[in-house]
């Protein structure tokens, strides 16, 4: 994934965007970067991997460095960037979010008459924030630039641009897939993709771009330079996962959005012939939690913590690009609470059940630890697609989703011609996918998450939410 946040105001903004970037570090670990205009200098720009020493950490001995009263940051999971860019449409800073599955195509395209070079990261694949700047110069303007790379890319382009006059552009992908909001303070305004970072700033809700929605923001104002389209498909993994508690998007809370969703998934389970008789209900740490709480409310179940995150070190699991790493860094955070655990029914709730081999690692744990039932259950719907919107996933088959995984190991490729049946706990398939999974992890029981109370959940117009990693349709 990624995030991204930009200021331009009256007053010098480096502090403010080294925090406002610092607060979208849950969304990566790879790279992060910044850069910062003023009239005196021009631009200054700092790129450094993150792998292995937090943002704040990483950047803090840079900030003598820095001064400007506009600058963008960003926090990446792939390509090292900002990239400052020399062109005819003058120099440029330049930071991008999103996914482009067609990048070789389009160098091939465009590209291929050998004058052009791009940056490769270390996997020698294009940087495509390059590309997508490449993809932009094309044309005459920024606006006819964005909205051209947009129509090309496969996949989604939210991005921000910087001009040499400290200018900053604001482009939402042309469907919507990923926030951008605008926030106001007394001297100035800010972009953010999450909008709590900004109001720990002193800056207040302004603004949020519709989809495809380019926007030039300044000290001065803002203003639209090219509308809002009337489609749209923002990702609901934003509300159940990867979306920090207290941010919003289109109008609703995350943190409200999860406690309403595990409430739902208790109401449903219970009308559908009850919910397990358990000591307690809890949350894997971290986005678990809420939904776990609105579960527990709802059943009347308590709600407990077996499980503590130890915090100071750990970061997101799925971050590291090594599974084994990632597994060991998911056993190594979660602490036991023995007391909690020997002896008791438990009921997890898990934000998602996307490979299952971290999930497996603590389900053994807590059956060493003497649990005497383990159920689980998952805030959103079996996972049978891997999404290719936003890189969010690095699962480089869907085989190595366990839904899919467990749907070939019972029917073969036929099982793969009814993976929306297998997706309903209603069916027969759906029940039969759900006894191999709690066969092959260990659980006392499973429940899913329907598609219904997820969106339900959610509360917007569900045809402007994206579930293409459930239904394999927008």
């Amino acid at each position: 994934m990624g995030g991204f946040f930009g200021a331009a105001s009256h007053h010098d903004v480096v502090l403010d965007v080294f925090f406002g970037v610092d607060y979208h570090s849950h969304l990566g670990t790879r790279r992060a970067g910044m850069i910062f205009h003023d009239e005196e200098v021009g631009f200054q720009r700092e790129i450094h991997s993150i792998e292995n020493t937090p943002f704040r950490t990483r950047f803090e001995d840079d900030l003598p460095g820095f001064k400007g009263m506009s600058g963008i940051g960003c926090i990446s999971d792939t390509d090292p960037q900002p990239l400052l860019v020399r062109s005819h449409l003058g120099t440029f800073g330049i930071t991008t979010v999103g996914a482009i599955n067609n990048a070789e195509e389009l160098v091939e395209r465009y590209f291929s008459s050998g004058n052009r070079q791009f940056m490769a990261m270390s996997s020698g694949a294009v940087n495509t924030t390059e590309l997508v700047a490449a993809l932009i110069n094309q044309k005459d303007s920024f606006v006819e630039g964005i909205k051209h790379a947009q129509s090309v890319i496969e996949g989604s382009l939210t991005l921000l641009i910087m001009t040499s006059d400290g200018t900053i552009i604001a482009a939402r992908d042309s469907m919507g897939r990923l926030p951008v909001l605008i926030g106001k303070d007394g001297e100035g305004f800010c972009i953010s993709f999450e909008s709590f970072a900004y109001h720990k700033l002193g800056y207040h809700d302004e603004y949020e771009l519709g989809p495809g929605e380019i926007v030039r923001v300044d000290a001065d104002g803002y203003e639209t330079i090219s509308p809002a389209g009337t489609q749209m498909k923002i990702c609901a993994f934003l509300w159940v996962y990867y979306g920090y508690p207290n941010s919003n998007y289109e109008g609703v809370n995350v943190e409200v959005m999860r406690h309403r969703n595990g409430a739902i998934m208790a109401r449903d389970e219970a009308a559908a012939g009850g919910v397990p008789d358990v000591d307690y209900v809890a949350g894997v740490p971290d986005s678990g939690v809420p939904h776990a709480i609105g579960y527990s409310t709802e059943s009347k179940a308590p709600f407990g913590r077996p499980f503590i995150k130890y915090t100071p070190t750990w970061p997101r699991s799925f971050m590291p690009a090594n599974q084994k790493v990632r597994d060991r860094v998911a056993k190594m955070k979660l602490i036991p609470v023995p007391e909690l655990i020997n002896g008791k029914r438990l009921l997890f709730v898990d934000d998602s059940i996307v490979r299952g081999t971290q999930l497996q690692g603590t389900v053994n744990y807590l059956h060493e630890c003497g649990a005497s039932e383990v159920h689980m259950r998952s805030a959103c719907p079996p996972i049978m697609f891997g999404c290719k919107y936003l890189s969010f996933s690095r699962s480089r088959s869907e085989m190595e989703l366990i839904a899919r995984r467990v749907v070939q190991e019972l029917e073969g490729d036929e099982g793969q011609k009814h993976l929306d049946e297998y997706a309903d706990s209603s069916t027969e398939r759906g029940q039969c996918m759900l006894k191999s999974i709690c066969e092959k992890m260990g659980f006392d029981s499973l429940g899913y998450q329907s598609l219904d109370g997820m969106l339900e959940a959610i509360g917007i117009d569900r045809e402007k939410v994206c579930t293409y990693c459930w239904s394999g349709r927008e």
